[in-house]
């Protein structure tokens, strides 16, 4: 989890008056958020970025990471306010969507837990935890980075475990290091991020680590992390990639680099049949805008939609005219308490929001064939 981002958070204080009055049993919490259809019921956009399910998902607070299972019935996404790190999930349940809900493997607040993955074939949830592997002291903050899996039972997912190599102990994909942003492809390679130092230089770079299968083994391991060459880590700031489940591209977030529009941006990667890697190619101003920081790429399962993570804001409208999330705008010199507490509440207010836009762009930027 690379710290290119300012989280602002606000914390707000209930204070409940009850004078006379009989005590009544508080109602049920709704599990229902009565949306509908794919995608939490949402119109799909087209060629232009579109906030993701606003209100539900995308709500003004900092929200980041997308893992869709492959059938679709059940959506995760990153929630960052202050020292609450946690992934929030919200499942299609005889064909209604659930009100979002901190997943049951982030109950303890002091680990943090985010980006989330779900391997094509749906059988296992990786992502980044805090948690403390055994003989280690548990601690507050971004600690102990490792990459944790999950595998999937017939009634959901089994218990968390650390995603070393015991099988391999001389080359894990978990090391002392912060390793973290797992991305799988089918055949089983794990695309992820790794912090490294040397020479007093200290770099974030994708690395990957293919799936070894034995001869008469039902599984398989991990083979020794590989740091991707140039054209995917082209400086010291490039992190939080996706893997295209077949391997054709890899979206990586790049601060620090010489044609970034915002102070971090997207780019993409593509990979020919023979392993030779094209780019980093910018994504445009589209994806990348101004000020802006990114933090986390994902392709839907189906391929069809590019979802992605800015701290973009929307500009204050002119008085009388919408501004962010449909309340009316006010002039600068109109602002009051009231309109910038509207504004901390709702998305494109500066802290992260999903956004998600149709993945053909995406094959458009790569590099024509030469003559």
């Amino acid at each position: 989890m690379k710290s290119y981002v300012r989280i602002v958070f606000i914390v707000a204080g209930l204070v409940a008056v009850c004078g006379g009055c009989v005590k009544k049993e508080p109602a049920p919490p709704e599990k229902s958020s009565n949306l509908t259809g794919d995608y939490l019921g949402q119109t799909p956009p087209r060629a232009t970025p579109e906030l993701f399910a606003p209100g539900v998902v995308s709500t003004g607070l900092y929200e980041r990471d997308v893992a869709m299972t492959p059938d679709g019935n059940e959506l995760y996404f990153g929630l960052i306010t202050g020292d609450d790190v946690a992934i929030v999930v919200t499942k299609r349940e005889n064909g209604v969507w659930t009100k979002p809900e901190i997943a049951p493997f982030c109950d303890d607040p002091t680990v943090f837990n985010l980006e989330p993955h779900i391997t094509p074939d749906g059988k296992q949830f990786l992502f980044l935890s805090t948690r403390p592997k055994e003989g280690q002291e548990k601690k507050q903050g971004w600690v102990y980075q490792d990459i944790w899996a999950m595998d999937r039972k017939a009634d959901g997912w089994g218990e968390p475990y650390n995603l070393g190599n015991p099988a391999n102990k001389d080359e894990p994909v978990n090391t002392d290091a912060p390793e973290y942003y797992p991305s799988a492809t089918r055949n089983g390679t794990l695309y992820f991020t790794r912090e490294v130092t040397e020479n007093g230089r200290s770099r974030s770079l994708i690395h990957r680590s293919r799936m070894i299968y034995l001869v008469h083994s039902e599984g398989g391991r991990y083979g020794k992390p590989e740091i991707l060459p140039s054209a995917v880590n082209p400086g010291d700031a490039q992190f939080n990639a996706f893997i295209d489940p077949d391997e054709r591209f890899l979206i990586v977030s790049i601060a620090n680099y010489k044609d970034n529009i915002g102070r971090c941006d997207y780019y993409v990667c593509f990979r020919s049949d023979d392993d030779v890697w094209t780019g980093p190619i910018n994504m445009g101003e589209l994806i990348n805008t101004p000020g802006n920081n990114v933090a986390s790429p994902y392709v839907s399962p189906d391929g069809r939609y590019f979802f992605f993570a800015s701290t973009r804001r929307k500009q204050p409208a002119a008085a009388g005219q919408p501004g962010v999330g449909g309340q009316p705008g006010t002039s600068e010199s109109a602002r009051t308490y009231e309109t910038i507490q509207q504004m901390a509440t709702k998305p494109q207010n500066g802290n992260s929001d999903i956004y998600w836009i149709d993945a053909s762009f995406i094959e458009t930027l790569r590099p024509k064939p030469g003559p």
